[in-house]
């Protein structure tokens, strides 16, 4: 029985899961913890971008009448 404890407690096949895991959970936390930083900063592009087309749409909808 402690042989088969023994075994178990030396086997790395289990590792590279639990590693990926591990991985995953702290790129989560970065992301959580920056959020609001980030979905402002893309608020600002993705404005100016939407600004930007829909202006030039518009023109260009007003130059073919």
């Amino acid at each position: 029985m402690m042989s088969k404890f023994l075994e178990f407690l030396k086997d790395e096949e289990g590792q590279t899961s639990t590693e990926y895991i591990l991985l995953v959970a702290v790129v989560a936390l970065i992301v959580f913890k920056f959020k609001t930083t980030a979905q402002k900063k893309l608020d600002e592009l993705t404005s100016g971008v939407f600004d930007t087309a829909n202006s030039k749409i518009t023109n260009e909808l007003n130059n073919m009448e």
